[in-house]
């Protein structure tokens, strides 16, 4: 078996539930939209991995997206709970190296999740971090359940908070390339991803007129 596995978190693309900081400027209906490219670039990013693939949907499994990968829905009353959950059943099915990443990176790419593999076999723990102070991929190479308890979800500290918790448990990490996603209209504006999509700019006026 392959020892090497990476995770996929999507959030179910559902009108009013995806990118809700993002609507709040754009409307439900275009954030629908820019979610929808997000996770075309995910499903690019991870197609020709050599490690195995899971989909972990938030409500309930889309066969048409990822149509050849493992796929379950998400386990877990907050997100920490549900991330632990997936990496907890890789580990028991005997994987050695987990990366997980979610599904709203416009710049995420195969080469930024092999990177994470490969530093998993000299570190213990691997972040890529988000801007916002969070991070897009987190990988282990050995159960760290307190990783993923009490932290501040969605907060411009959480990575912070968790590299010190590491630092204190004297636990090796690494950390690749920092990315930005997309919460509001000026991250959107300002990448690329929205720059080289004139079909997702042409929508997102037509909705906004």
């Amino acid at each position: 078996m392959n020892k090497e596995l990476v995770i996929v978190f999507v959030k179910n693309i559902k009108l009013g539930k995806v990118k809700t900081r993002l609507a709040k400027t754009i409307g439900n209906q275009a954030a629908f939209e820019v979610y929808s490219e997000l996770v075309k670039v995910t499903e690019n990013a991870t197609k020709n991995l050599s490690a195995d693939l899971r989909i972990y949907f938030s409500d309930a499994i889309i066969e048409t997206k990822w149509q050849h990968a493992y796929k379950r829905v998400q386990q877990g009353s907050n997100l920490g709970e549900r991330m632990k959950n997936a990496f907890h059943e890789g580990f028991e099915d005997g994987y050695n190296h987990i990366v997980l990443i979610g599904s709203d990176l416009p710049e995420i790419n195969a080469t930024h999740i092999n990177q994470g593999l490969e530093k998993l076999k000299e570190k213990e723990v691997v972040f890529g971090p988000a801007e916002d102070g969070g991070y897009y991929l987190i990988g282990l190479n050995k159960m760290q359940g307190f990783i993923f308890d009490n932290k501040p979800w969605s907060q411009s500290h959480l990575l912070e908070e968790t590299l010190k918790e590491l630092e204190q448990k004297n636990i090796n990490f690494a950390t690749l390339a920092t990315l930005n996603d997309i919460d509001t209209f000026e991250d959107l504006k300002a990448s690329m991803f929205y720059k080289s999509n004139k079909q997702l700019q042409q929508r997102i006026h037509q909705l906004n007129d």
